[in-house]
């Protein structure tokens, strides 16, 4: 475009578009307007006018019925310098938005003025590193902020955590805690893909942090390379804000259920068979969850629950169960979407079927009934003993 057709172009725009001062723009925002920033997410990580809704130029057309679906509600469009800004206006107007102006001068002329500009949670690197995950309504900087601000512990770098912590890590929580007292196997590798054949021998926090690494070395990998036991497990879950269970025995699961229970924190449960595997979410936060213990109110005998390397397990299986898991946490982290309190996942890979029971709160449960008393993590311990 010739400098001529371009000035053409801009007056045209113009002609049709409504530009407003910045000044005026936060006095609309003020009154209810919606202000969108449509510059790239790497431009947004150095700030962005307080308020405004990052979303770029190139996803706006897909984003704005997610993000504003009343057509006759006021939005105003701000850019780098004023030009991208009235495009994004025409294109709103073209949709059928009422009431759409441009802010002139952008963000430049924004701080010029000096008015508020909040802080971009990104950085250059976050914002390409997460490109297509803030492109989501349900996501954003602010989603991404609360992401990078979650710590998550994750019970065995084994089946179902491997694939949980490789896409935790992906997405960008903050912290992720690994407790596993276990040494990568080569009959690991099938289904525990964070470990490698080079690894073999090797501790599974120590090779799980390697490949979270390598992957994302923006997140925070803590290792806790020890056996959870009674007298460490609040110790190893506390200051966290969910636990993921990927436990292979039951003593490990109790123990985690009541100190969750305890500690107040979000449960992520899995658990893999063969073919067969389940997922659900114990919320000791909300006054309707089931707890670990609704679902298992005793340990079940050894031999009707025996583990993988007693029963075997299909290689993808922990994967699918890890996945589902990850996505709870997600969710749960961001606040979005309906979590699976209260139900029950069931997958037969065998038939490629999910099938959802209803898991409600039992008046009764051992763990968390009104009537409930701890008796100690050394008193699970030995249930559990008594159940094998």
């Amino acid at each position: 475009m010739t400098s001529l057709n371009r000035d053409s172009w801009l007056a045209s725009l113009r002609a049709s578009i409504p530009e407003i001062s910045p000044a005026e723009a936060l006095a609309r925002q003020a009154q209810g307007s919606l202000l969108i920033d449509v510059r790239e997410d790497g431009e947004r990580a150095s700030g962005l006018p307080l308020g405004a809704v990052g979303v770029s130029r190139g996803f706006l057309e897909l984003r704005i019925e997610q993000l504003l679906p009343d057509r006759t509600h006021p939005v105003l469009l701000l850019c780098g310098s004023g030009q991208r800004s009235l495009l994004a206006a025409e294109a709103l107007q073209r949709m059928g938005y009422e009431h759409v102006a441009s802010v002139a001068g952008g963000f430049q002329q924004w701080k010029t003025e000096g008015l508020p500009v909040a802080q971009g949670a990104l950085d250059s690197d976050a914002a390409e590193r997460y490109a297509r995950q803030l492109q989501l309504p349900q996501v954003g900087e602010a989603g991404q902020a609360k992401l990078a601000s979650a710590r998550v512990a994750l019970l065995g770098a084994g089946g179902l955590g491997a694939p949980a912590a490789l896409y935790l890590t992906a997405a960008g929580v903050g912290q992720l805690t690994l407790i596993d007292d276990d040494r990568v196997e080569r009959s690991n590798l099938h289904r525990q893909i964070i470990h490698a054949d080079a690894r073999v021998g090797m501790a599974k926090t120590e090779s799980a942090r390697i490949a979270l690494a390598a992957l994302n070395p923006r997140v925070r990998v803590e290792i806790r390379t020890e056996r959870l036991q009674a007298d460490n497990v609040e110790r190893l879950l506390i200051d966290h804000d969910l636990v993921i269970d990927g436990a292979d025995n039951f003593p490990a699961r109790y123990l985690v259920a009541v100190a969750s229970q305890r500690l107040r924190l979000p449960m992520v449960y899995g658990a893999v068979e063969r073919f067969s595997g389940q997922v659900s979410v114990f919320d000791p936060r909300r006054a309707d969850s089931p707890c670990y213990r609704c679902l298992f109110p005793e340990p079940p005998a050894a031999a009707d629950a025996p583990n993988c390397s007693e029963a075997g397990v299909l290689g993808v299986l922990p994967g699918i169960v890890g996945l589902l898991q990850a996505t709870e946490a997600l969710k749960l982290i961001l606040e979005i979407g309906d979590p699976l309190v209260g139900r029950l996942l069931n997958f037969d890979a065998l038939a490629m079927r999910f099938r959802e029971t209803r898991l409600p709160r039992d008046p009764d449960c051992p763990g968390c009934a009104e009537g409930a008393t701890f008796q100690g993590y050394e008193d699970l311990l030995q249930m559990c003993a008594a159940a094998g």
